[in-house]
């Protein structure tokens, strides 16, 4: 019977694997981080279609383009501090301002992330929601369900330019960025956010265009 040798395990080699993974991470972080152009969650669209929406759109293609890349290298730094930090830590980014929101273990991560946006080229301002606690599956999929109600209303509302706002929901509390085009706008969007079932609190960080009549 022949005996084969344990193989040795190359320092250099394991090195380099790990190089290879955590730039296989990275790429597939800016992959996830495209459909942020279209300014709705999941949705993936082509170059064209980006342009279309951007017309509809207050912010400039450039600044699209701007949000989504802070966007894309806050998401990597996240990952390079833990794996926990990025799948706890929730990223809108909307004319340079960060949000953050979700449910964190403890102070630290809470703090963590912070930092972290501000280390970011193009951060204006950091809105820190992030709260300490726990986050079940249950709870996720309630508050999934919350944002997509949510969305589907304001889409349908004739009177609100639904391609401006951006919607998260944790733990029953519905955050809001973007722009409105009027206090009257706005307004709608919340009423509609707090006539949604299991909403708790609704957290503005919409900006109101000024008015120019």
């Amino acid at each position: 019977m022949t005996c084969r040798q344990p193989a040795l395990t190359d320092p250099r080699r394991k090195s380099r694997r790990n190089l290879r993974v955590g730039k296989l991470a990275r790429v597939a972080v800016l992959a996830l981080s495209l459909p942020a152009l279209s300014g709705c969650t999941g949705a993936v669209v082509g170059a064209g279609a980006v342009a279309g929406l951007a017309a509809f759109e207050e912010r400039p293609v450039k600044t699209i383009a701007r949000d989504t890349k802070i966007s894309a290298q806050l998401r990597i730094a996240l990952l390079e501090k833990s794996e926990t930090h990025f799948a706890k830590v929730g990223i809108e980014v909307f004319e340079g301002r960060v949000l953050l929101t979700g449910v964190v273990p403890d102070e630290q991560m809470r703090a963590d992330a912070v930092a972290v946006s501000w280390k970011i080229v193009g951060v204006k301002e950091v809105l820190n929601e992030l709260s300490i606690g726990e986050h079940g599956i249950s709870e996720i999929a309630k508050d999934s369900w919350i944002t997509a109600q949510l969305t589907s209303k304001i889409t349908f509302d004739k009177h609100i330019r639904a391609i401006n706002y951006v919607i998260d929901t944790v733990a029953g509390t519905v955050y809001l960025i973007g722009i409105a085009q009027n206090q009257a706008e706005l307004d709608r969007v919340i009423a509609h956010a707090r006539s949604v079932g299991y909403v708790q609190k609704v957290i503005s960080h919409v900006r109101v265009k000024p008015n120019t009549g």
